[in-house]
Order: C-alpha cells, then sequence, then structure tokens
C-alpha cells in the first residue's frame, strides 16, 4: 500500500530524560496532518498515544509513562506516514518519593492524576487541566499591542479558564493570521472534545448501573430475611443471637488476653511518649540551643527557630508546652538586651547597626532600637569632635610639624566628620525607606513606623544642624577667634597667642573646607543643612583677601631694602617690577579663593568688604610709594653703592659713577624719578588690570588715588632735583655778567660770548649728562625746566639795566641769542617768552653791519662749541611736563 507521505521522523525531546509522567515535547519532521492522523506514539517501548497532543506537523507533547526499559527511542505512527523512525532517544529515571512536607530543589508539578487501571479520566483532557491549545491548531501570536487589547476589551481576559474570558480578544492575540478553512477545523476539533467528554461520562454511569443494582437487591433480601426471622423466632432475633455470641467471645478473649493486651497498652503508652518527645524536642531543647547559638554569634538561627515555635506553640494550652515556651520567652528577651547593648556601642560600622537593627524588628523589640541607634550616633559624633580639638588644643604647645597647628586640627576635624557623617545620613535614609528593617516587620509595624518617621524628621534635621553648628564653631574657634562670642569663645578657645594665620593656609583650609561640602552635598544632604558651611567659607574667603592683602603691604615695604640701584637701559631699576610680581603673585594666590564654587556668593557681594578691600589696595600702592619716598631722602651714608652698575649698553657718558661706585643725592632723585614715570605709564595700569581681572571692586578709585600719590611724589621729587640743579646756575648768571665791573653803557665792541655764558652752558650740558646717563625720557622735562629758570633770571637781569651802548646792546644780543639757540630744542612757551622779554628789552639794532656781526659771531661761537653743544642737537622733540 502506497503512503502518501514521508515515515515521521523524530530528530529531537525536550526534556532528553526524567521520571514516569514527566512531561516531554516531541520534535521532528512529518508528525501528522493533525490529531486524528497520530495513531501511535511509544517511548521507550511505552504507548504514549493516551498522553499525547498533536500541536503541529513538527511538535507533539505527551507525558512518558511507566516503561520496563531504562533507555529507549521515541517512535511515532501515523496514518499518512505509517510507522516512523528516530535519532535521538529517552533515558527514564528512577522516581524519588517527594511528600508535602519534605524539602525539595525543585518544582514538583502537580499534575492531573491519571488511573491506567479505572480508566476514569478517560474522558478529560490526559495532559493538564489546562490545555495549552484548546483549538488543536498551529498557534501564530499576533503582533498587537497589550494595551491596546486591553483598552478594547475592557474588564475582559484572553485566559480561557477565567469567567471574563473573551473569545475575540483570545483569536485576536493566538490566531489573527489563521485562516477561515483552520478556524472551522479548530471547532470540530472543539465539538469533538466536548463530545468524548460527555460520552465518557454517560459510559462510566452505564457500565455501573448492573453492579449498582444487584449490591441493592441483596441488601434488601438480607433486610427482609432479618425481620423474618425476629417475627418466628421465640429465641429473639438473629441479630441478637449473634450480638450475644460475640460478647461472649469477647469476654472470654479478655479473659484470656488480658496479660497481654495491659503490655501492649503499657508498651503503646510508652511509645507515644517517646513519639511526643521525639516529635517536640525542637521545643525541648530549643532553649539550651538559643544558649548556643547567642555564644556562637548566629542570631539569624535564633530567630528563625523563635518565630518557628511562636507559630507552633505561642497559643498553646498544654502546660508542658507552656512551661518551656516561657523559657524560651525569657531567652529572647535577655537577647534583645543583648542587641540593644551592642547596637549603641560605639563605634560600630554601617554594617553592624543594620544587622542588630533588622534582629531587634525581626524579635519585635520594644520601642525604636533604629532611632536610639540613630541618637547614639550622635552623641558619639559630637563627642568625637569635641574630643578632637580638646587633644589638638591639648598638644599645641609640643607641635613641631611645619603645617600650622591650627591647620592640622581642621584637616582632623573634617576627616572625622567625613568619615562619620555619611554612615550616620545613610542610616537615616535605610530609617526611613524601610530598609532596616525585614519583611516581617516591615508589614507589622509598617503604619507605626510611617508616624514616627514624620514626628522624627525634625529631630534629624536638627541633629544634623547641630552637628554642623559644632564643625563651623570648632573652625571658627581656630581660625577666626576673634569673630567668635565671648561665651562660645570661652568654651572653644585654647588657640590664645598663636599668630595669624598666612593667606596660603588660609586658603589652603579653603580648600579644605570646600571638599568637605562637596562631599556631604554629594550625599544628598539638603543645602538648607549645609549652609553654615557655605557661611563659614565665605568668611574665612574674606578673611584670606584682608591678610593676604595685608602681608603684601608688610612685603612691599621690605623692598626698600632690597633696592640694588642698578639701572637699566631704560633707566630704571629693578624695583617697579619687583613690586608689580609681588602684587600679581599676591593675586594669584587669592585666584581660587576669589572664584565661586556652586552654591558660593562673590567674596565682593557686601559693601564692607568692598571698602575694605579697596582701602587695602590702595594702601599697597602708598606703601610702595612711601618707599621710592624713603629711599629717594635717604642719607648718602645710608645708600648702599657696593653693588652699584650701569646697563652696559648706556652710553657712559657719566664716568664718576663707576668711578666710586657712590651715588649723590641728584643720582638718586633721577632713578627714583624715572622709576615713578615707568610706574605711572606700565606699572600701576597692568596692577589695575590684574584687579580687574580678579574681579576686585573700586578699581577706579585705586587707581585715581594712587596715580595722585605717585604725581604728587613725582611732582615733589622733580621740584627737589630741579632746585638742586637750577639754582646754582641762575645764581651764577648775576656776578659772571658784571664779573670785572663790567658796564653795558660803556663796554668794547663783542668778538664772541663771554665765561659766564659759557659756564652755564657747561653746567646745563652736565645736568644733560646726568640725567641722560639714568634716563634719556627725562631729558627733555628736566632741561626744559632748567632753561626757563636761566631764561627767567636772564631775562630779569635785562631788564633791570637802565640803558645800553651800542656795543652793550650787541654784546647782549649777541649771549641771549647764543643761549636761546643752542637750548632751542628745550624750550617751552615760557621760557621762549622770557626770551622774548629780554630781547625787546634791548635796542633795536640800527644798521645792518651790526645784524651782519651778530650773525658772524653767532656763527662763530656755534662753531667753536659744536662738539659740546651736539647734546642739544641731539635731543628729541621736548616733551613738557611741569
Amino acid at each position: 500500500m502506497s503512503r502518501s507521505r514521508q515515515p515521521p521522523l523524530v530528530t529531537g525531546i525536550s526534556p532528553n530524560e526524567g521520571i514516569p509522567w514527566t512531561k516531554v515535547t516531541i520534535r521532528g519532521e512529518n508528525l501528522g496532518t493533525g490529531p486524528a492522523d497520530l495513531i501511535g506514539l511509544t517511548i521507550c517501548g511505552h504507548n504514549c498515544l493516551l498522553t499525547a497532543e498533536w500541536m503541529s506537523a513538527s511538535k507533539i507533547v505527551c507525558r512518558v509513562g511507566q516503561a520496563k526499559n531504562d533507555k529507549g527511542d521515541i517512535i511515532v505512527t501515523t496514518k499518512s506516514g505509517g510507522k516512523g523512525t528516530s535519532t535521538v532517544s529517552f533515558k527514564l529515571l528512577k522516581p524519588e518519593k517527594i511528600g508535602i512536607l519534605d524539602q525539595s530543589a525543585v518544582w514538583v508539578d502537580e499534575m492531573n492524576y491519571y488511573d491506567m487501571r479505572t480508566d476514569r479520566n478517560k474522558g478529560i483532557p490526559p495532559l493538564s487541566l489546562r490545555p495549552a491549545n484548546p483549538l488543536g491548531i498551529e498557534i501564530e501570536k499576533g503582533k498587537f499591542p497589550q494595551k491596546d487589547l486591553e483598552m478594547l476589551f475592557p474588564g475582559m481576559s484572553a485566559d480561557f479558564t477565567s469567567e471574563n474570558f473573551s473569545a475575540a480578544w483570545y483569536l485576536i492575540e493566538n490566531h489573527s493570521n489563521t485562516s477561515f478553512e483552520q478556524l472551522k477545523m479548530a471547532i470540530t476539533h472543539l465539538k469533538r472534545q466536548a463530545n468524548k467528554k460527555s460520552e465518557g461520562s454517560l459510559a462510566y454511569v452505564k457500565g455501573g448501573l448492573s453492579t449498582f443494582f444487584e449490591a441493592q437487591d441483596a441488601l434488601s433480601a438480607i433486610h427482609q430475611k432479618l425481620e423474618a426471622d425476629g417475627t418466628e423466632k421465640v429465641e429473639g432475633s438473629m441479630t441478637q443471637k449473634l450480638e450475644n455470641v460475640l460478647n461472649r467471645a469477647s469476654n472470654t478473649a479478655d479473659t484470656l488476653f488480658q496479660e497481654v493486651l495491659g503490655r501492649k497498652d503499657k508498651a503503646d503508652s510508652t511509645r507515644n511518649a517517646l513519639n511526643v518527645l521525639q516529635r517536640f524536642k525542637f521545643l525541648f531543647n530549643l532553649p539550651l540551643n538559643i544558649e548556643r547559638n547567642i555564644q556562637k554569634g548566629d542570631y539569624d538561627v535564633v530567630i528563625n527557630d523563635y518565630e518557628k515555635a511562636k507559630s507552633l506553640f505561642g497559643k498553646t494550652e498544654v502546660q508542658v508546652f507552656k512551661k518551656y515556651y516561657a523559657e524560651v520567652e525569657t531567652r529572647i528577651e535577655a537577647l534583645r538586651e543583648l542587641l540593644l547593648e551592642k547596637l549603641l556601642e560605639t563605634p560600630s560600622t554601617l554594617h553592624d547597626q543594620k544587622r542588630y537593627i533588622r534582629y531587634l524588628s525581626d524579635l519585635h523589640a520594644p520601642g525604636d532600637p533604629a532611632w536610639q541607634c540613630i541618637g547614639a550616633q550622635h552623641r558619639w559624633i559630637l563627642q568625637l569632635m569635641h574630643g578632637c580639638r580638646e587633644g589638638c588644643v591639648r598638644d599645641l604647645k609640643a607641635w613641631r610639624c611645619k603645617t600650622p597647628h591650627r591647620v592640622a586640627f581642621v584637616e582632623k576635624l573634617t576627616k572625622l566628620v567625613l568619615s562619620q557623617l555619611p554612615n550616620f545620613w545613610k542610616l537615616w535614609i535605610s530609617y526611613v525607606n524601610g530598609s532596616l528593617f525585614s519583611e516581617t516587620a516591615e508589614k507589622s509595624g509598617h503604619i507605626e513606623r510611617s508616624k514616627n518617621v514624620r514626628q522624627r524628621q525634625n529631630d534629624f534635621k536638627k541633629m544634623i544642624q547641630e552637628v554642623m553648628q559644632c564643625l563651623v564653631k570648632l573652625v571658627r574657634g581656630a581660625l577666626l577667634p576673634l569673630g567668635a562670642a565671648e561665651g562660645s569663645g570661652r568654651q572653644l578657645g585654647g588657640w590664645e597667642g598663636k599668630a595669624e594665620l598666612s593667606g596660603p593656609w588660609l586658603a589652603h583650609v579653603i580648600q579644605t573646607l570646600r571638599l568637605t561640602y562637596e562631599s556631604l552635598a554629594a550625599l544628598e544632604i539638603p543645602n538648607d543643612l549645609l549652609q553654615t558651611i557655605q557661611d563659614l567659607v565665605l568668611d574665612l574667603r574674606v578673611r584670606c583677601v584682608l591678610v593676604t592683602l595685608q602681608h603684601t603691604a608688610e612685603d612691599i615695604k621690605r623692598l626698600a631694602e632690597k633696592e640694588d640701584w642698578v639701572v637699566d637701559s631704560e633707566g630704571l631699576t629693578s624695583l617697579p617690577c619687583r613690586f608689580e610680581r609681588c602684587v600679581v603673585l599676591s593675586l594669584q594666590s587669592l585666584r581660587g579663593v576669589l572664584e565661586c564654587k556652586p552654591g558660593e556668593a562673590s567674596v565682593f557681594q557686601h559693601p564692607k568688604t568692598q571698602e575694605e578691600v579697596c582701602q587695602l589696595s590702595i594702601n599697597i600702592m602708598q606703601v610702595f610709594i612711601y618707599c621710592l619716598e624713603q629711599l629717594s631722602t635717604k642719607p648718602d651714608a645710608d645708600v648702599d653703592t657696593a653693588h652699584l652698575s650701569v646697563d652696559v649698553s648706556s652710553p657712559d657718558l657719566f664716568g664718576s659713577i663707576h668711578e666710586d661706585f657712590s651715588l649723590t643725592s641728584e643720582q638718586r632723585l633721577l632713578i627714583v624719578l624715572s622709576n615713578c614715570c615707568y610706574l605711572e605709564r606700565h606699572t600701576f595700569l597692568n596692577i589695575a588690570e590684574h584687579f580687574e581681572k580678579h574681579n576686585f571692586q573700586g578699581i577706579e578709585k585705586i587707581t585715581q588715588v594712587s596715580m595722585a600719590s605717585l604725581k604728587d611724589l613725582d611732582q615733589r621729587l622733580f621740584e627737589s632735583y630741579i632746585e638742586l640743579k637750577a639754582d646754582p646756575i641762575v645764581g651764577s648768571l648775576e656776578p659772571g655778567i658784571y664779573a670785572g665791573y663790567f658796564d653795558w653803557r660803556d663796554c668794547l665792541p663783542p668778538t664772541g660770548v663771554r665765561n659766564y655764558l659759557k659756564e652755564a652752558l657747561v653746567n646745563i650740558i652736565a645736568v644733560h649728562a646726568e640725567v641722560f646717563t639714568v634716563s634719556k625720557d627725562l631729558v627733555p622735562r628736566v632741561l626744559s625746566r632748567v632753561v626757563e629758570a636761566v631764561s627767567e633770571e636772564l631775562s630779569r637781569l635785562m631788564q633791570c639795566v637802565s640803558s645800553f651802548s651800542r656795543n652793550g646792546a650787541l654784546q647782549a644780543r649777541l649771549e641771549i641769542c647764543t643761549l636761546r639757540d643752542t637750548v632751542a630744542a628745550h624750550l617751552t612757551l615760557e621760557s621762549r617768552s622770557s626770551f622774548k622779554q629780554a630781547l625787546e628789552a634791548l635796542p633795536q639794532l640800527s644798521s645792518g653791519a651790526d645784524r651782519k656781526l651778530l650773525e658772524e659771531l653767532l656763527s662763530r661761537v656755534k662753531s667753536g662749541m659744536h662738539l659740546q653743544l651736539a647734546c642739544f642737537q641731539a635731543a628729541p622733540p621736548p616733551a613738557v611736563k611741569t
């Protein structure tokens, strides 16, 4: 007979081993076209067709039955393909008996029992009471979202065992792509399953009717015969006789076996007592076991045993059990006290605290042990902080480390807080979210603990505030003793007699406190609880700025001692650069202090601070200006010139500096004036830029006041130098003019300029050389003022002459013109006016011969002194400054 399909082929089974009645999934090829096509299924030689459920042509689900063979093939037989083959095998394991109270490491499948002898479940689906595929066709899961289906069928379910089962939902979810023909086949399958069920029950009833009727007839006959026997016999009924016989037999048996039965009853009672002891040995041994486990630290075992005993014997009325259970309660109470004592011990780790709290909650300890632990930790942290201060104050006199003692104290204190407060905060968080308690304690004490948490939030907030305030007060007492109140100063003092910390050390402390704040903020502690630390940091930042500026002013005071009077090519010493570098380094050291971290306020937010910083900045400038003034007026004997030198690039026009290595007061004035000019043009402006870069306030005021002081010093020093240099030249004019009883009204014809004018020019040239040697930039300013003084004096002398002869007028005009033309590069409006007034005081030249003679004499004088006058010709255009 030809087959329309290939024989079935089993290629896989899952699982591939198991005990009888294990549910397996068989996979392969050509496993049938439907449930009706499947006519045979054997596993290890056992027929499993009754439990088989055909899922598809490649999948069959069944249960393995009892089999003789331990290992065998899986053979599938179908109408369309005949008997198949298998490439895999199944191993049958021996079942282990597991009682309902026995512990098991695997899940015991509570399958529907199938009685092979009576075949009573013949009409019930053999695999399970909840078939996975009630329609008998292949399930094709749709892609419809679960939420959309729930909205489409509100209150319904796709579970066919549910009371709210929705067939439409089930079909959409499992058979959205199934064809209509397959759905028809599913209906036929459902009808066949229903018929099988109803027919199976009916067949069972039909098969048992004959037996039921036979039993009914027998009972009726016995009943009738007994009634008839009772009415016919005088001795009594048959049952009465039977009862008497049985009683006599019982008495005889009691007489014969009384001793034996007595021993049996005694043995039974003994056995029962032993059984009770054996059965309840857990309770009887529990007090001793609790003691042993407590000594070993096995608190979990104690708690588990206690919970078990409480559930079994907590409400017992048996006196023996009550006695032993009372002993257990006594031991447990002692354990509660022991655990509470360990919980409140300090120091202790967060892990141990949580463990003891969980134990106490499982033991239903009275009160609130977790809150007691929080309070104990709070007191312990405060005690540690005060102990840290007392220890550091005690070691104050013996301190020999480079780090200042107060800085070391702050580092130690913040380290202590950061080591204790995080665990303290985490303990509170665990208390709030309930993770400290076991599930049993959580359920029993949830409502009461919620009330406690709400009531104790404010209490815990006060604890954190107290710790923060203690930290801030201790740090203030060490670093800002003058700002502490009198009462707290006495309490937190002990730092008296120590010099105030320098700016760098204060900056180091500020960085330490900032890191402390960041670490505490990372714990998600509310910002309002940490605000006191921010306020302390702000006060320390302000103090650091003020102290740094004060120390900078003190350092600048000592700069005068470092003046080496070494002049470079621009006429400057190293002092202005030293000053600028000192200020810039000071400001750079404040960069981290002035920078505002997240949540911090600006150092300059308070007007009082702005004013103090502005005044200290002005003081720094004025201190340096005072240093310059002191250097300029220092007596000659106080000036150290052993190291004096001039830049090699400078023209050696003033050799006396090199010859005796000594500085005159005029030379010092010139050097300081040169430094003042550089300060005004560069240094003070650069420092103002640095102030602005560091967000200093009142920079305009600082610049104005500093510039005003500098200009005042510059003007005074300049006037002093002009007085020293111009007065001798001016004073020598009048004696020189009238030397040898010279008379303007009676003099010889001019042949050149007289010696007084030459002497004046030489003196002016000497001033030029002295100034040029120090600073070329000062030459125009100095010579302009010297020329003004000389021209003014010359004009006065000419105006005082009552009359001039022709030769005298020509001589005076020659000398005035020679002086004017020689210093023409350094003439100012005032000096030009003086020369003009001097010439106007002279008689005008009356003839061309006189003018020609004047020009010749002027030319002769200039050519004769051209070498000496070359310095005036090389001078730059005048930069007039008075």
